[in-house]
């Protein structure tokens, strides 16, 4: 069990990234339409975001296991602090903005290679649960505060003060640098018993259950996503006013950091297995549900439920690979899973692209199958 000063240092470190790169993404998007980057060019943009953590995962898991989850933070502090210069101060164009947000998307990479092995190395097993819980909720919370910053830095004008934004978000990636002391900086010790946690990367996914924990895992981010992405359309379908989706993708977002609060003592009450399968039910249930014309009160409350079964998965799985994984080896399970959810988000989407076509109603309850399709593979699965 860490300190209360690493316990602290780590929420603090985990709202500070997400806040940091919810505010410099749409900066840097605004900076595009600024200087009229191609509509095109945009995708490019945030596909650079997502590419570089792509390729850069497992060797930065490799180099976490080796020096340690604060001084790989450290980088990652300052490669954020960077990223934000470089949008700030090198010539406006898309090279700049590419260039930019792959450095965010780096830099957002290292830091929570750090702060989840952190978890993974500092708490023992039957605390995992609630401490994850409690990161994802404060990642969470980072998550609602950057675009919160948005309005209070750039103003309300249609096109805001977009380098001021990304002074803000520079000045505002620095904690990350000065926290990362109080995580350690100390490298991990080598083992010298001839042991390597079971032949590396191709070990690792020989272990069992550990593919079965990056699938869940995959299949929940793009649940997530896909939600975020077909929600507003059924809206538009049923004409539902902005306004009134912006609100249920909030209750969305608000009961799924809810359900991390308490779950240690609900997973310490009825088990990981059985609360993480409840979960996989409750949100394939309710986006099924979505799928039928709903009185709107009614859909608010699908989607609290949604939102707490969608909340449960992410820090569910994370602490169900960091159980699975040799101590040697957890940041490489860390950077596998998030490696598996950067692939989930690029193929699931696609895979289900052509149920699209049936309208969001249909597409939503390919979703609400694709997480059901995951019951047979987490039944039977010993997760505690």
């Amino acid at each position: 069990m860490p300190s209360g000063a690493r316990l602290g240092a780590l929420l603090a470190s985990s709202l500070v990234v997400q806040a940091v790169v919810f505010l410099a993404r749409p900066a840097s998007t605004y900076a595009a339409i600024a200087v009229d980057v191609p509509a095109a060019a945009l995708g490019a943009i945030g596909a650079a975001f997502a590419v570089a953590p792509l390729l850069l995962a497992v060797p930065l898991g490799s180099v976490a296991d080796r020096i340690g989850e604060g001084a790989l933070q450290l980088v990652g502090g300052l490669v954020l602090v960077g990223a934000c210069l470089v949008l700030v101060l090198a010539p406006a164009g898309p090279a700049t903005l590419v260039g930019g947000n792959a450095l965010l998307g780096a830099g957002q990479l290292a830091c929570v290679i750090g702060q989840q092995t952190h978890v993974a190395h500092q708490f023992e097993a039957s605390r995992l649960d609630a401490a994850f819980g409690y990161y994802t909720f404060a990642a969470s919370l980072g998550q609602a505060l950057g675009p919160l910053l948005i309005a209070a830095v750039g103003g309300t004008a249609l096109a805001p003060d977009t380098d001021r934004i990304l002074v803000v978000a520079a000045l505002l990636a620095l904690p990350l640098v000065l926290l990362a002391p109080v995580l350690g900086l100390r490298r991990r010790p080598r083992r010298t018993d001839g042991a390597d946690g079971g032949g590396g990367l191709r070990g690792l996914l020989r272990l069992p259950g550990l593919t079965r924990a990056l699938t869940t895992s995959a299949v929940v981010i793009a649940a997530i996503d896909l939600t975020l992405v077909y929600l507003p359309a059924l809206g538009a379908e049923r004409g539902l006013g902005a306004g009134t989706v912006g609100a249920m993708l909030t209750v969305r977002a608000v009961f799924s950091m809810l359900s991390r609060v308490g779950l240690g003592r609900l997973t310490g009450r009825f088990g990981r297995g059985p609360v993480l399968l409840t979960s996989i039910v409750a949100s394939a249930g309710g986006l099924a549900l979505l799928a039928v014309p709903l009185p709107v009160p009614v859909m608010f409350v699908v989607l609290a439920v949604v939102g707490l079964g969608l909340g449960v998965g992410q820090p569910l799985t994370m602490s169900w690979l960091t159980r699975r994984a040799p101590a040697e080896q957890r940041a490489q399970a860390v950077t596998l899973r998030l490696a598996g959810n950067r692939v989930g988000q690029v193929v699931v989407p696609s895979v289900l692209g052509a149920a699209a076509v049936g309208g969001a109603s249909v597409a939503l309850l390919a979703v609400a199958l694709l997480l059901a399709a995951m019951l047979p593979v987490l039944r039977g699965q010993d997760l505690d």
